[in-house]
């Protein structure tokens, strides 16, 4: 059976200063001067996708350039709540002249069209929806 259980912990560190912890160690702030959750949101759909992209087209040929920027609106909605509108994820890709270049420029469509729909895990909970409950331990 695989191991389909994911888990990040967060400690406080001051008021509105946050660190994020996964379990192999890593750590990440949040607030004050660093991510806010909704920039960390913008960039785990899009880091979600580009490791998808960049795994199979840098197996045909090393980027000459690899950005991707995410964006959005985030809006107030008294019915609704507070949520983000109009998410976009435009990648800015280059690859070397030649065969391989070639190769990987061929499948960067591709890719991010698969990643978006089938392999993105963050993009696509996003997308269809899914519960968050909100408990007190």
């Amino acid at each position: 059976m695989a191991d389909t259980f994911r888990s990040v912990r967060i400690e406080r560190v001051s008021t509105g200063e946050y660190v994020v912890h996964n379990a192999r160690g890593g750590t990440l702030p949040v607030g004050g001067d660093a991510f806010t959750p909704v920039e960390l949101l913008l960039a785990a759909i899009g880091t979600c996708t580009a490791i998808d992209t960049d795994t199979v087209t840098s197996r045909r040929a090393e980027p000459d350039g690899f950005t991707i920027t995410v964006s959005g609106d985030k809006v107030a909605d008294p019915e609704q709540g507070n949520r983000m509108t109009n998410l976009s994820v435009t990648f800015d890709v280059s690859f070397p002249a030649g065969p391989e270049g070639d190769e990987a420029r061929k499948l960067l469509p591709r890719t991010v069209k698969l990643s978006h729909d089938k392999l993105c895990t963050v993009s696509r909970t996003v997308e269809l929806g899914t519960e968050v409950r909100a408990t007190i331990a």
